[in-house]
C-alpha cells in the first residue's frame, strides 16, 4: 500500500539578503558577490552530518519555496502551466521549467560553497531565499552531475545576450539609501531587469526615452 503522505521537516534555514522573489536571479550562478548562510538547527547531531563537507567546492541545497502560498488561504499553491520569465512567452509545463509553482514546492539549487563553521554553512552564488526551510544537502560531483552536451529542451542558453548592468555614482548613493533606509534592494532588481531582453517593453515595467532605457 503506498502511503499518500510523506512528511520532511527542515534540517535548517537560509540567512540571505535577498529577502523578496523579485530580488533573486534566475539561477544562482547569476548572483555574484552576495555571501548567504545555511544555519543548521542545534541537538540534531548535524555538527557530525556536516563531517567532511569542507573540500567541496559546490553542494546541492534542496529546499522549501516558502513564499509560494495562494494569498486568499495561506495555502501552498501551484500551477500545471508557467510562463517562463525568459525564452519564450508561451505558457510551458511546470515540469519542464524550474519555476517555484509547483506541487511539492520543492526548490534545489547548485550552490557554491565558501565554508562550514560549525553548524553554519556560508554559501554563495545562490537564489535561495531569506528565511527558505533547507530539506537536505547533497555534495555535487562533477563526473556525475555534469553533462555540458545534453539537450535542454524549449530552454536556450541566454547567456550569449546577457547585458552587464552598471550604475552611476548617483545611482549607488540613492540605492544604498534605500537598502539601509527601506529594506529595498533595488540594485538587485533592477540587475535582473535589464541583464536579459532590456527592450522587452511587452514583459518589463520600463520605458525608452531616446537612446536610454529606464525603469518607471
Amino acid at each position: 500500500m503506498q502511503s499518500e503522505e510523506i512528511i520532511i521537516t527542515p534540517i535548517g534555514y537560509v540567512r540571505s539578503e535577498q529577502v523578496y522573489r523579485y530580488e533573486t536571479p534566475r539561477q544562482g550562478v547569476l548572483a555574484k558577490g552576495n555571501i548567504s548562510t545555511i544555519e543548521l538547527l542545534p541537538n540534531k547531531n548535524y555538527e557530525q552530518a556536516v563531517k567532511n563537507l569542507n573540500g567541496f567546492d559546490r553542494i546541492w541545497v534542496l529546499y522549501n519555496f516558502h513564499l509560494n502560498t495562494n494569498p486568499s488561504n495561506g495555502k501552498p499553491g501551484w500551477k500545471p502551466l508557467v510562463t517562463p520569465p525568459r525564452h519564450t512567452r508561451e505558457k510551458i509545463g511546470v515540469f519542464a521549467t524550474r519555476a517555484p509553482y509547483r506541487p511539492n514546492q520543492i526548490g534545489m539549487s547548485c550552490v557554491k560553497l565558501e565554508k562550514v563553521e560549525g553548524l553554519k554553512i556560508f554559501i554563495s552564488e545562490s537564489d535561495i531565499l531569506d528565511g527558505s526551510p533547507v530539506v537536505d544537502i547533497k555534495p555535487y560531483l562533477p563526473y556525475s552531475d555534469s553533462f555540458p552536451n545534453a539537450a535542454t529542451g524549449w530552454v536556450k542558453s541566454g547567456l550569449e545576450n546577457i547585458y552587464e548592468v552598471k550604475f552611476s555614482k548617483k545611482a549607488v548613493m540613492q540605492t544604498d539609501w534605500l537598502k539601509m533606509n527601506a529594506k529595498i534592494n533595488l540594485v538587485n532588481f533592477a540587475r535582473l531587469q535589464l541583464e536579459f531582453n532590456p527592450t522587452d517593453f511587452s514583459r518589463k515595467r520600463i520605458v525608452q526615452l531616446k537612446s536610454k532605457t529606464q525603469v518607471s
